[in-house]
C-alpha cells in the first residue's frame, strides 16, 4: 500500500497547521497569563525561553522516532497516507502491518512519526509569533514609544527561515526513505536551531535583568569557541552513526572487537551521498565501513571529553560562569555513561535518547556560556581609548 502512496500529499496541510496553531495556544496563553502584568519585552523573553525550552523537548522526541525507527511510519509527508491524523489512515496502516508485522508502517510508528510533526509545526508557530512580536517592538522603539529589544529582530527572522529549512529537510527524511546524510542534516539543523535560540533567549534574559557579559580571559574565550567548534564535530560524527545504526559495529569498551585498532573501511564508512545501509554502486556497506564510522566517533569522544574537561577546570579555576560550569561538568559525565551504556549494552532506548539529549545540551550550555561573556580587554589597549590617554602621553 505505501509502495502505490505518494510521497508529497498535501491535502492535510491545512488541518495541520490549524493543529499547530492549537498546540501552540496552549504556550502563548501561559506566558500571557504569567506575565500579563509585565511590559511587552518581559512578555517576549519569556515567549523566547518557552520556545527554546519546547525546541529541546521537539529534538529529543526527534531522537526518540528516529532510534524507535518511526522516521517512515508514515509514509508520505505532511499528512499519514493524505489524512491529518493516523485515525483516517487506519485501513493503509492496518494492511501495511499486515504485510510487514515489524514495520516500517505500523499503528504505533505511525502515531510517533506524526505526533513529532505536529510538535514541530508547534514550534513553527511560536517562532513565527516571535519574529512578529520582534519587528512589532523594533518599530515601536524606532518611534520611541517602547523599550528597544536587546537584538535586532533579524535574529528571529533568521531563526524563522531556518525552521522554515528544517521542515524541508523533515520532508526529505520521509520521502528519501531515511537517506542517511539528510536525517543527520535534520540532525545538525535542529541543534543549530537551538543553538540560535539560545543566543536570543541569553540576551533577553540579560537585558531583563540588567546584566553585563561576564568578563573572562581571551584564552578562556578562545577555549569556549575552540571547544565549542569540536562539539559541532562530534556532533556531526554522532548523528552519521545513529543514522548508519553503527553503534553496534563495536560492542566492547575499551577495545573494539577485541582490538584497540579494529579493521576498518574508512572509504565506504564516510561516503557520504548514498542509501542507507548501501554504497554509491548499489552493494551493501561493509562491516568493516560501520566500524570505522563508530571507532571515530569513539576516538573523537576522547578529544571532545578532555576539551570539555578542561574547560570545565578552567573555568572553576576563574570563577567566572558558575552555571555554566556545572553544567558542563555534569553533561559530560552524562556523555560518557551514555555512551558507555550504548556500546555495552546493546543500545538501550533510553540511553540513546539521553545520548542525543545530552549533546544538545551541551550546545546549548557552550552557547549559553559564549553568549553570556565577553573577551576582557588589555589594559594597554583600554588605557590607550581613554579620551585622556594621548594628553598624558604628550
Amino acid at each position: 500500500m505505501s509502495d502505490t502512496q505518494p510521497l508529497y500529499d498535501l491535502a492535510p496541510v491545512l488541518e495541520l497547521m490549524l493543529l499547530g496553531l492549537l498546540i501552540a495556544l496552549g504556550p502563548l496563553a501561559w506566558v500571557w497569563v504569567r506575565n500579563r502584568r509585565s511590559s511587552p519585552m518581559r512578555r517576549l523573553q519569556a515567549l523566547t525561553v518557552l520556545t527554546l525550552f519546547l525546541t529541546f523537548d521537539l529534538v529529543l522526541f526527534g531522537a526518540f522516532t528516529r532510534l524507535t525507527d518511526s522516521g517512515l511510519g508514515c509514509p508520505d509527508w505532511p499528512g499519514c497516507y493524505g489524512n491529518a491524523s493516523p485515525m483516517g489512515a487506519r485501513a493503509e496502516i492496518s494492511a501495511a502491518q499486515e504485510a510487514m508485522p515489524t514495520g516500517p508502517v505500523t499503528h504505533g510508528k505511525a502515531w510517533v512519526e506524526m505526533i513529532h510533526r505536529y510538535l514541530a509545526t508547534g514550534v513553527g508557530v511560536l517562532i513565527i509569533v516571535l519574529t512578529v512580536s520582534s519587528w512589532v517592538q523594533h518599530r515601536r522603539a524606532q518611534r520611541g514609544v517602547a523599550e528597544a529589544p536587546p537584538l535586532s529582530p533579524w535574529w528571529p527572522t533568521v531563526t524563522l527561515v531556518w525552521v522554515c529549512l528544517q521542515g524541508a529537510f523533515g520532508a526529505l527524511t520521509v520521502t528519501m526513505k531515511l537517506f542517511p546524510a539528510i536525517v543527520t542534516l535534520h540532525l545538525i539543523g535542529g541543534l543549530v536551531l537551538l543553538a540560535l535560540l539560545c543566543v536570543q533567549a541569553v540576551r533577553h534574559t540579560h537585558a531583563a535583568q540588567g546584566r553585563l557579559p561576564t568578563v573572562i580571559s581571551p584564552a578562556l574565550r578562545r577555549g569556549l569557541a575552540w571547544t565549542g567548534l569540536l562539539l559541532a564535530l562530534q556532533v556531526v560524527l554522532g548523528g552519521w552513526v545513529s543514522t548508519n545504526y553503527a553503534v553496534l559495529a563495536c560492542t566492547t569498551f575499551p577495545t573494539c572487537q577485541g582490538s584497540w585498532w579494529p579493521a576498518m573501511d574508512f572509504a565506504q564508512g564516510f561516503q557520504v551521498w548514498r542509501k542507507l545501509g548501501m554504497l554509491q554502486d548499489g552493494s551493501h556497506i561493509s562491516f568493516a565501513g560501520l566500524t570505522a564510522i563508530h571507532y571515530v566517533h569513539r576516538l573523537m569522544a576522547y578529544v571532545v571529553l578532555a576539551a570539555l574537561a578542561w574547560l570545565a577546570w578552567r573555568l572553576h579555576r576563574s570563577g567566572a560562569l558558575r552555571a555554566q560550569t556545572r553544567w558542563l561538568a555534569g553533561l559530560s559525565v552524562l556523555q560518557l555513561a551514555t555512551g558507555l551504556s550504548n556500546v555495552i549494552l546493546d543500545w538501550p532506548l533510553v540511553a540513546a535518547v539521553l545520548h542525543t539529549g545530552g549533546a544538545a545540551a551541551l550546545v546549548v550550555v557552550l552557547t549559553w556560556a559564549l553568549v553570556a561573556s565577553r573577551a576582557a580587554v588589555p589594559v594597554s589597549r583600554e588605557f590607550s581609548a581613554s579620551p585622556g590617554a594621548s594628553r598624558v602621553s604628550a
